[in-house]
């Protein structure tokens, strides 16, 4: 009997402490300190907009009014660090093979008409001659006070350390996030160069969700900065008309969907100074679901389409915990 009340009184004690920490975290973590909120992330500079991860894209955004450009890096045969998504040149350029395999003024220009990933069964296709394939030191030169998320897309000692080296010689580590999903990249990244801003990898998310409803997370110190993520639901309905979507991925995305996407999560976080942006988020529709979900920003390929909806709901812009 003793025992049985000596462990429901540790029981209890956990659930309370577990409760008011995930309330009120500062009192056992200190608040990150990030330099700049983000309401408004432009995904490789406004891929509807724009040819994706090019400095007319960049540009666009920025005169638009992005707080934050996302961009993803390769490495060439020579050595150089590049914008692009794709590893291999074969999806958006004439050229066939890895990006790796070429020298960087060997690299094509991206061909005049390119899918939008995350508008299945559109094309984006300009006037704009600027259809080069840019390199990270360029944008940093041109966008020096503008906060860059970088996605790092291959594990590859050699492409962290020449992007941090960017970083510290542009003096721009306040102002910059970088990692992957794959944990083990991430992991590298913060090695390299811990003074960077830290997005969650995939692995840490799940661990984070595991931590959250086993009561543990208000307890446990977290080195990332920014968690970026996908609504499970949203992504099923973008893409169930490419592919054949079945009854049961509906019914896992929307039980993924609950699990994850939770305003009390995000606002714990956001008391402890973590960022959470949704990704990729392309009609009004979508804006306003995000962000009554509470997350900090979102991330489009429709920059001035996103600028102009929080124009016209300010009360995304302010009311939020980082304020």
């Amino acid at each position: 009997m003793v025992i049985e009340m000596i462990f429901a009184a540790i029981i209890g004690c956990y659930i309370v402490s577990s409760f008011i920490l995930f309330k009120f975290p500062m009192l056992l973590h200190k608040k990150k300190d990030v330099k700049f909120v983000c309401r408004h992330i432009s995904h490789r500079g406004g891929a509807g907009e724009n040819y994706e991860n090019t400095i007319s894209a960049f540009r666009h955004a920025v005169d638009v009014g992005t707080d934050m450009l996302e961009l993803d890096c390769q490495l060439t045969r020579d050595g150089q660090v590049v914008v692009s998504h794709d590893s291999v040149l074969d999806i958006r350029t004439e050229l066939k093979g890895a990006i790796s395999e070429y020298n960087y003024a060997e690299l094509p220009p991206i061909k005049d008409q390119i899918p939008i990933d995350f508008m299945p069964g559109l094309i984006f296709s300009s006037i704009n001659e600027d259809r080069r394939i840019p390199l990270l030191e360029e944008t940093f030169h041109h966008f020096p006070n503008t906060p860059i998320n970088i996605d790092i897309k291959i594990d590859s000692n050699e492409l962290i350390s020449k992007v941090s080296d960017l970083v510290k010689k542009y003096q721009r580590e306040h102002i910059t996030v970088w990692g992957n999903m794959k944990d083990v990249v991430t992991q590298k990244c913060y090695k390299e160069n811990p003074n960077v801003c830290l997005l969650f990898s995939a692995r840490r998310v799940c661990l984070m969700l595991l931590q959250l409803y086993t009561g543990i997370l208000p307890f446990m110190p977290l080195k990332e900065t920014h968690l970026e993520i996908f609504m499970p639901v949203h992504m099923v309905k973008i893409y169930a008309t490419q592919f054949e979507c079945k009854w049961w991925h509906t019914l896992v995305a929307k039980i993924a969907n609950t699990l994850l996407i939770r305003r009390a999560l995000f606002e714990h976080l956001a008391k402890r100074g973590v960022q959470t942006y949704l990704w990729v988020m392309n009609t009004e529709e979508d804006f306003r679901s995000a962000f009554e979900t509470g997350a900090t920003g979102i991330m489009t390929d429709y920059p001035t389409k996103l600028k102009a909806f929080l124009e016209q709901n300010p009360q995304f812009c302010h009311d939020h915990k980082l304020s």
